[in-house]
């Protein structure tokens, strides 16, 4: 079987000095499959046998999520049956990736459990670092850099810049380029990185710690926010988790516009289980950005007692510390200082309850960009099409829905409702494009805001001011300085209310 060229090498020259310690423990690899494309599994597989000294290896485990394609049936088990190291296990129903993850892990007999997804491409070194992370601490959930390679074309995008994930109020998962603080407190640029989360696609931890701390959540379905919980339960139950740039995997990021509604509504009772079990007070937080989560979770109220027993037993702390320690930025902004609170209830939306009846709610989560020193709004004035509208202050209005803003927990602006478009920079003046969840793009949607009121681009280092011009007041970007017309403060917000 031919395959494509192996992708060129992408770890950082640091990582070239380091050397696999003895003693190391061993991993199994669980690779779970849904009619996966026959080459890209195979590819997967052929790049972790290469790549992964036999030492540490002890085997790779195909998990078949009730395939249909003919050819992942009796040819994949002739093909697997002449690797060595290598089992199919074959389901006789549809799990989804978290239960097939789950059956993989019962099955595993080395040191390390390393999950992955079946559409990787594994880099030379790529297992070394993970080992040796566990090693040092068993309750360490770590990460390889994860590269993109284009779903489309194939062509493989190496990550640059050294991020963590993080997740926002909706409980969605991004990357987060590290700031200047958070890189200068690096010891090295090739040291881990404390990461609020740990991305789905490649993740590993020690096998008698996953089964310990209770695994996958059994009740939740499919796939999607599994890697939340997943690194929740470790921050909060006392271990930690990290990404680590000596570790490198090529990872297909396929269509997110396939997944189906039953996968959608899934992921969005995942979310619940989460929040109902994790959050604590705080998921009234992730109720208000998405009032969907809100309905479901007052149609089907889920049964969490087991995870929250097993909270209990394993002394875990509570959300705000998480908040406070691991990730304060994703602290609400409706509850921080700088914020003026202008409540505002917006009309919602009718749902209708199973058993009869409906419920009333409050949807929109929205706050009002101000500028302090000329006293106007951040506002759109363009009619039709928005995309590329250059920002400007106007009057605040309350019911201007071209002034209604949202600051996510991955440091975007979004505008409007819906919103799919961001502030974005083009030629130092703030327009709004398409929102960008991933790719070298995304940076140039990165917004700070600093106690003192300033908004900073991140990647150019510089403010965001009202600049005055006959009678228009543009936004732009100007070197920080703290004039009146740099700025800002946001004024919000509306609350879930069920009636």
């Amino acid at each position: 079987m031919a395959f494509l060229p192996m992708a060129p090498a992408c770890r950082p020259c640091r990582c070239l000095q380091q050397h696999p310690e003895d003693g190391l423990p061993t991993a199994s690899v669980i690779l779970c499959f849904h009619d996966e494309a026959w080459s890209t599994l195979l590819r997967t597989v052929h790049s972790i046998l290469d790549t992964a000294p036999r030492a540490f290896l002890k085997e790779v485990i195909l998990v078949d999520d009730l395939s249909q394609q003919g050819q992942l049936k009796t040819a994949l088990s002739e093909y697997v049956a002449r690797l060595e190291r290598v089992r199919l296990l074959r389901s006789s129903k549809r799990l989804g990736a978290i239960g097939a993850r789950m059956l993989g892990a019962t099955r595993a007999t080395g040191d390390v459990l390393v999950f992955m997804d079946s559409h990787c491409e594994c880099h030379p070194g790529w297992l070394e670092p993970l080992l040796s992370r566990i090693a040092g601490d068993r309750s360490r959930v770590v990460s390889p850099v994860l590269d993109v390679i284009d779903w489309k074309t194939f062509q493989y995008y190496p990550s640059k810049d050294l991020q963590r994930g993080v997740l926002d109020w909706k409980l969605d998962f991004h990357w987060e380029p590290l700031s200047d603080s958070e890189r200068k407190a690096l010891l090295s640029p090739i040291s881990p990185i404390r990461s609020p989360v740990v991305p789905g696609g490649v993740v590993a931890m020690d096998r008698h710690y996953f089964q310990n701390t209770g695994a996958y959540d059994p009740l939740m379905s499919l796939r999607g926010g599994e890697n939340l919980e997943l690194s929740l339960k470790a921050w909060l139950c006392g271990g930690s988790v990290e990404i680590l740039p000596c570790s490198r995997v090529g990872h297909l990021y396929q269509n997110q516009e396939a997944n189906s509604p039953p996968d959608q509504e899934a992921t969005l009772l995942n979310k619940v289980r989460i929040a109902e079990t994790w959050l604590g007070s705080f998921k009234e937080t992730f109720y208000r950005h998405n009032p969907e989560a809100f309905s479901l979770s007052k149609a089907d109220k889920p049964d969490c007692t087991e995870r929250l027993q097993l909270q209990r037993r394993l002394g875990c702390r509570t959300f705000h510390w998480f908040l406070a320690n691991v990730y304060p930025e994703l602290y609400p902004s409706e509850r921080r200082p700088r914020f003026s609170g202008k409540a505002r209830r917006d009309p919602g939306k009718m749902r209708r309850k199973r058993g009869g009846g409906w419920i009333h709610f409050c949807m929109d989560v929205h706050f009002q960009l101000h500028n302090t020193g000329l006293g106007f709004c951040a506002d759109c004035q363009a009619e039709g099409d928005l995309l590329g509208c250059a920002m400007l202050l106007a009057p605040c209005s309350d019911s201007r829905q071209q002034q209604h803003l949202e600051h996510t927990g991955r440091k975007q602006i979004h505008f409007g409702s819906p919103q799919h478009l961001c502030f974005d920079v083009r030629r130092e003046q703030v327009i709004l494009q398409n929102c960008t969840a991933e790719g070298p793009a995304i940076h140039q949607q990165h917004w700070d805001f600093q106690e003192n009121g300033m908004i900073v681009h991140i990647l150019s280092g510089k403010c965001m001011e009202a600049v005055v011009q006959e009678n228009n007041k543009d936004l732009y970007l100007r070197q920080c300085d703290g004039k009146a017309s740099q700025l800002w403060r946001f004024d919000n917000v509306s609350a879930v209310d069920e009636r």
